[in-house]
């Protein structure tokens, strides 16, 4: 990957600190997530800079490291009782209000592209309409929690919809990265996820804004 401007990684950094300093509020600072997720961020940062998902010709893609386990450990949440505790006990409003942090990720990804190190397909102005999830964040917290404005059905609604547009640009970023199971962007793949600092996205911005959406549905179907 040829050397970005320093503007790229430094907006990157300050995303993922501002999508942890948001997710850590949501949980009322629970010294147990604070300290989890600091060892999962320095541990994924140690393998970017050495070069670790950067070999992609194993099966299954060393990839699968940094999205995978947190998947599975909020799956895991889920379906024990001491997890639904917990995570019953998160301000879906401050998890709402996290969504924001799409805005520079898609900017992030937009400038990847520019410089050669993401595909076009994976920002928006390709197939990848995330960043409306972030623009209507302020909007959905002011008027759905501030205001009550909006019902449960709007705010179930809106979360289903940036849910199924966060699949989609996971899907993208997987086929297009340079994997034996690549399908897309063959001209220019997805080799920005390789390398430090953002390996960061698929092993903690995305699923901590996944786990923003499941807990926030979780919420108001109950």
């Amino acid at each position: 990957m040829e050397t970005l401007p320093i503007y790229i990684s430094i907006v990157f950094v300050l995303t993922t600190l501002l999508t942890l300093l948001l997710l850590c509020k949501a949980g009322s600072n629970s010294k147990p997530l604070i300290v989890i997720a600091l060892l999962w961020l320095s541990l994924q940062a140690i393998a970017g800079l050495m070069g670790f998902y950067t070999i992609t010709k194993g099966t299954p893609p060393r990839f699968g490291l940094l999205l995978v386990p947190p998947v599975v450990f909020i799956a895991m949440l889920f379906l024990t009782r001491k997890g639904r505790t917990f995570i019953d006990g998160f301000d879906v409003k401050t998890l709402t209000l996290l969504h924001v942090v799409r805005i520079p990720v898609e900017l992030t990804l937009y400038w990847l592209f520019l410089h050669k190190a993401v595909p076009q397909v994976m920002t928006f102005e390709g197939r990848n309409f995330d960043i409306l999830c972030g623009l209507t964040a302020p909007i959905i917290y002011y008027f759905g929690y501030v205001k009550n404005v909006f019902g449960r059905k709007i705010m179930l609604g809106w979360n289903m919809i940036c849910l199924l547009l966060l699949a989609n640009i996971v899907v993208t970023a997987v086929l297009s990265a340079p994997f034996p199971s690549q399908k897309l962007a063959f001209d220019q793949p997805n080799i920005a996820m390789l390398y430090f600092p953002f390996v960061w996205l698929p092993c903690f911005v995305v699923p901590a804004v996944l786990f923003a959406h499941v807990v926030s549905i979780r919420r108001l179907v109950k």
